[in-house]
């Protein structure tokens, strides 16, 4: 049950961002593909994704039966999913202040705890990823990322 409402909500949140996504524009061009690509290519992937999540074939019932158990299991296998979303939604506010690398280690944390891993794997994981991905984006790529809290480090911007 909790991942058709993972799903439902990355198609809504994508379908968001794909409608947000519309009015990007830069006002000189310098790239034949623009500021628009990424995002609405991320929030294709996000909706594609959901909706898969949606309409996949149920997994089979577990053993605990109809009872009430089985309502205690469901509404404790929300609880990851409720810390995930919660952890998105302050990787998004904090995002700008604490800078990608930080904020992408800090929000895989709670996220890969919901998804099984111990908090030192989380920890381990989010700050490679956030390090890995800070220099594809800013040395490979040249898109420009906030280093936040870390600027003294990797040169802020």
């Amino acid at each position: 049950m909790s991942d058709r409402i993972l799903g439902a909500v990355c198609v809504v949140v994508g379908a968001g961002m794909a409608w947000a996504a519309q009015g990007y524009a830069a006002e000189i061009s310098y790239e034949p593909v623009g500021p628009r690509a990424f995002p609405l290519l991320l929030s294709a992937l996000m909706v594609a994704c959901g909706a898969w999540l949606v309409v996949r074939p149920g997994v089979a019932a577990t053993a605990e039966g109809d009872g009430a158990g089985a309502e205690a299991a469901r509404w404790q296998n929300l609880k990851p999913l409720a810390l995930a979303v919660l952890a998105i939604g302050l990787y998004v506010s904090l995002f700008q202040w604490l800078g990608f690398p930080l904020a992408t280690a800090l929000m895989a944390l709670p996220v890969g705890m919901a998804f099984g891993g111990n908090w030192r794997q989380s920890l381990a994981a989010g700050a490679g990823m956030g390090v890995v991905l800070y220099l594809m984006f800013d040395k490979l790529l040249d898109v420009i990322l906030p280093t936040g809290l870390l600027s003294f480090i990797l040169g802020g911007r």
